[in-house]
């Protein structure tokens, strides 16, 4: 019998946020992957490393963070065929990923190579984006109010278009972005009410309203929350 390849979502940062569920997995599994840039430590096994099983093997994974996405795909065929020979062998394997595994996760490219060959189990986790309207104490939308998650690495014409009329946007992967993402949501009218959360959920949370950055600073690990809508949330 194959063993099974568990998807586990490892929350936004704060070791405490994992389910019960994921922390009974990660402290039965004999194998236990994760994704790293080359060098440095992996965020996801900073999370949940508490949780771990204590003897269970560790699979790091090297995965190039670039646009272009050969590279990378390279990377995720590499481990997936690593894992195959554990659950080939019988023994489960819980992979680890930031937040939840399939919302804007790594796991989902494992997903799509494994899902065919071996049983995989996907485990939920808690996301940055509600991470970061518990931090900041305000809801993301409410009543009949639409709202859009925005990756900032999208081109300024796709933005201001899904900006405009918009009444609660969330706008993720903002890094080196961050310049280009204020003068836009000044131009919508949505920086007034934007607040910035980094390292949502951790013991480096910094909120920050948008409008209180400095020209020449930067938000790191950070998700902007925006809100233009008429909701008094009373």
């Amino acid at each position: 019998m194959s063993g099974i390849l568990y998807l586990v979502g490892t929350g936004p940062g704060d070791p405490e946020l994992l389910t019960l569920k994921a922390v009974r997995i990660l402290g039965a599994v004999a194998v236990i992957a994760f994704p790293q840039k080359s060098g440095e430590p992996s965020l996801s096994y900073r999370i949940a490393e508490s949780h771990l099983n204590p003897k269970a093997h560790l699979l790091p994974a090297d995965i190039p963070m670039a646009t272009e996405r050969g590279p990378a795909q390279a990377a995720y065929d590499a481990v997936a065929q690593e894992i195959m020979t554990y659950l080939e062998a019988g023994q489960d394997v819980a992979y680890l990923c930031e937040g939840d595994p399939l919302f804007y996760g790594s796991a989902m490219y494992l997903l799509t190579r494994i899902a065919g060959q071996a049983e995989v189990r996907v485990i939920p986790g808690i996301t940055s984006l509600t991470a970061t309207a518990a931090a900041i104490g305000r809801p993301l939308a409410a009543r009949n109010e639409v709202l859009k998650v925005l990756p900032a690495p999208l081109e300024d014409a796709i933005l201001r278009a899904e900006l405009t009329g918009a009444e609660a946007v969330a706008i993720i992967k903002v890094g080196r972005h961050f310049d280009r993402i204020r003068a836009l949501l000044e131009d919508t009218g949505h920086a007034g009410a934007a607040m910035v959360i980094e390292h949502a959920s951790s013991d480096q949370q910094r909120i920050t309203p948008l409008r209180d950055f400095a020209a020449d600073t930067r938000p790191y690990f950070s998700t902007i929350l925006c809100y233009k809508g008429r909701e008094a949330w009373a």
